[in-house]
């Protein structure tokens, strides 16, 4: 590659899900629809929380920060995406690149720890007595706010390690978003020293919270074995049953793009697979929560009900 080519690009060119113009008007509608129920119903899980006192707890305050996240997390890809095919552009800025990788990553690193905590959260609740005493007010905003801190530090300093490194020009990027990985793929740079810390990274903000989580319900599933009622068994499943759920969507998701990544060596196929859980899984969140909570489903009853009353 000539030197002249290696120079700093002021544009990328998203290639999006397909090259084909045909489907575009299709996908457009599709990612449009997801993203408005998204926002619909993660907006509606926050005021349901907001507006009832009997949802004043930490289980549900840590639902209404997932809730927040997940509509950050989607804004942060899909309107670029529904943009580029709106005007029929795949274009997008340097700058305007590296700042989606920035967001991208701090609220997939919120979205994982709020997982964990709230998995941490359900085992104080099932196996500590003094559960109000632990989970106090101070407590739930501290564990929210050192996730927010931990994951700006990370994020910046991969932002930080991407700014030193070059581009082609006419550079490709065989995705709908600007994803970290595929950045690093179609550098000019030597990404080393990037793809050390993309691990350390990976294994702070994915498998240590992942661990946590499997930890938190291991103690969970063995302290319910202990149990005698069968009253007390099906509480315990029934509080603990919607995120479970969220939990084994979003990291089943995520470990399906890795391995088709890994597999079939695919950028259309990743790209296609990361849809499940950076669109579908924030889509998918809201309904969980509201069908297998009662009360958070009364909740959103009563809300709903205030909204259509008024004139």
């Amino acid at each position: 590659m000539e030197a002249k080519n290696q120079i700093t690009v002021s544009e990328f060119l998203l290639l999006g899900l397909s090259e084909d113009p045909g489907p575009q008007s299709l996908i457009f509608g599709l990612f449009l629809s997801m993203y408005l129920v998204t926002v619909l119903g993660n907006l509606f899980i926050i005021l349901a929380v907001s507006s009832d006192p009997h949802l004043h707890t930490p289980m549900y305050f840590f639902l209404a920060n997932l809730s927040f996240v997940d509509i950050c997390f989607i804004s942060t890809t899909v309107p670029k995406m529904l943009l580029n095919i709106q005007t029929q552009s795949r274009d997008i800025s340097y700058t305007g690149c590296l700042t989606q990788v920035y967001f991208f990553i701090i609220f997939a690193g919120v979205d994982n720890f709020l997982l964990t905590i709230m998995a941490y959260d359900r085992f104080v609740a099932i196996c500590h007595p003094l559960y109000t005493l632990i989970m106090n007010s101070r407590i739930c905003g501290l564990l929210i706010l050192m996730s927010w801190i931990i994951i700006f530090w990370v994020s910046l300093l991969h932002i930080l390690l991407m700014a030193q490194l070059t581009f082609c020009t006419g550079t490709k990027i065989p995705h709908f978003f600007c994803e970290l990985a595929q950045m690093l793929r179609i550098s000019c740079s030597d990404i080393l020293i990037n793809n050390i810390f993309l691990y350390i990274a990976t294994a702070l903000l994915s498998v240590f919270p992942f661990m946590g989580t499997l930890f938190s319900y291991s103690q969970i599933v063995s302290s319910v074995m202990r149990m005698s009622s069968a009253g007390g068994k099906y509480k315990v499943f029934s509080t603990c049953g919607s995120h479970l759920s969220v939990v084994s969507l979003y990291y089943g998701t995520s470990l399906g793009v890795y391995l088709s990544s890994a597999m079939t060596h695919s950028s259309q196929s990743s790209s296609i697979a990361s849809v499940m859980y950076t669109v579908v899984t924030p889509m998918l969140n809201p309904f969980i929560y509201s069908l297998r909570n009662k009360y958070m489903k009364g909740s959103l009853g009563r809300l709903l009900s205030r909204v259509a009353s008024c004139p």
